[in-house]
């Protein structure tokens, strides 16, 4: 018996070759994605898969398309998630986060080319529209020690050996995000370093069919998480062990990560962004969360529920909370249309009352895409004239929030939607319902 022979069972027995989204049906693949038992729950839920082929297409043409716009020679990327909506590939994500070991350069013309980990070439293959898979945009000091100016030279080397074949005299580049050493070297080799981070963040923002059926999918994977994780919180638990729950859920269907540890009970949810620990729900608390979940496809879902644990009826000042927390994210979700501006968001919809306005959330909405993403929109007080003068689309997907706590309390209320700009206003992809004891019923 060969104990080293490749298992090359079907990831669904059910299917052929390919799976509804045109992935390989390989428990073997190297493409990562969802897991029969996802696979299943869309289907039951009646939920049309992404065509994976398509979507990349998609997100290829649509940064070569703002590459070109803005008569850029190229774009250059090091953060992981640009790298993953350009290429639709991962390695390592979060250890490259703060490691990057990995670029991808997009020119105007559309070649790509993927700088990738030595010992990993092949991660790439799923994806034609990758046409180069090279190495060497190590330039942190874990990797090359004092040697970063040299590597980081000659990784400016190749670099402008791609733009010369690729964008001709257009020196033009933009950069998202590069170690200090890799800068210098691409300003010596001559080229105009531009803002690379406006050219992705503007470009990810309108999401194309594909990435909204893949948003759905992802959406399903952590409500049912969700629903696992509030039908196993209980008191005696401690925070750790409820947020594990979720964790759990979301990776058995193929999901990748959770971006924060924000799960709080009691009075540890005042004030907010205490992240969760081993603290142990007590009887009749409150539990709040937001998910800020990777799920199937890397797709971001950024929930928030609050929870009331227990057998006694929450006191009145939660459920008048509660109640104006569903006020405020509904009213203010009322005000999303196309050509709506981020200036008109910031100035409308839903006040605070007085008492809850000091611990309002950091943002009234945001953008969501692979993570949380452009645009930011703030309260007013926050608010600077001309920095985010631009208004929404149809493909936009944002988060509507509300934090609602009082400066000193023993408690807050964390509510979160995620929800699709249509064509002709807007579409809640959220259907987790809100905890019907604390909005004050039975």
């Amino acid at each position: 018996m060969n104990l080293h022979s490749r298992d090359r069972r079907k990831i669904d027995p059910s299917r052929g070759a390919t799976l509804a989204d045109g992935s390989p049906n390989d428990n073997d693949r190297i493409e990562i994605g969802p897991t029969l038992l996802a696979l299943r729950e869309w289907e039951a839920a009646g939920l049309a898969l992404p065509d994976l082929a398509e979507m990349r297409r998609y997100r290829w043409e649509r940064l070569t398309r703002h590459i070109a716009d803005r008569d850029y020679g190229g774009l250059l990327m090091f953060d992981p998630l640009n790298i993953r909506y350009a290429t639709d590939t991962t390695n390592m994500q979060l250890w490259n986060a703060h490691n990057p070991f990995r670029a991808c350069l997009l020119c105007a013309d559309g070649h790509m080319v993927l700088w990738e980990y030595r010992n990993s070439p092949f991660l790439a293959d799923h994806n034609p529209l990758v046409r180069e898979v090279r190495s060497g945009a190590s330039m942190f000091y874990f990797s090359v020690g004092d040697r970063g100016p040299e590597a980081a030279r000659d990784f400016a080397d190749q670099v402008a050996e791609v733009m010369a074949a690729h964008a001709g005299r257009n020196h033009r580049l933009a950069v998202d995000k590069i170690m200090m050493h890799g800068l210098r070297a691409l300003e010596a080799a001559g080229f105009d370093v531009m803002d690379g981070e406006e050219v992705t963040e503007h470009a990810r923002a309108v999401k194309g069919p594909d990435e909204i059926r893949a948003m759905r999918c992802s959406i399903h994977t952590c409500e049912a998480a969700m629903a696992a994780m509030e039908a196993a919180a209980r008191p005696g638990m401690s925070e750790d062990e409820i947020w594990a729950v979720l964790h759990s859920e979301n990776i058995r269907r193929g999901g990748e990560w959770i971006e924060t540890r924000l799960l709080s009970t009691g009075p540890r949810t005042n004030p907010w962004f205490q992240e969760c620990g081993p603290r142990v729900l007590q009887p009749d608390e409150i539990l709040a969360f937001d998910t800020d979940l990777i799920g199937p496809y890397g797709i971001c879902t950024d929930i928030s529920r609050t929870w009331w644990i227990g057998d006694a009826p929450p006191r009145q000042d939660m459920v008048a909370a509660m109640r104006h927390a569903v006020e405020h994210i509904t009213e203010n979700m009322a005000m999303l249309r196309p050509g709506v501006t981020i200036g008109e968001l910031v100035k409308g919809g839903h006040q605070l009352a007085p008492e809850y306005w000091a611990q309002k959330y950091s943002c009234k909405f945001h953008g969501v895409g692979l993570c949380d993403e452009w645009p930011h929109v703030d309260y007013p007080d926050h608010y600077h004239e001309g920095a985010w003068d631009h208004a929404l689309e149809a493909g936009m997907v944002l988060c509507v929030e509300a934090l609602v706590g009082e400066v000193g309390g023993d408690f807050s209320i964390k509510l979160e939607d995620q929800v699709l700009i249509t064509e002709d206003g807007f579409e809640n992809l959220t259907s987790y319902p809100f905890d019907d004891r604390l909005m004050g019923g039975a």
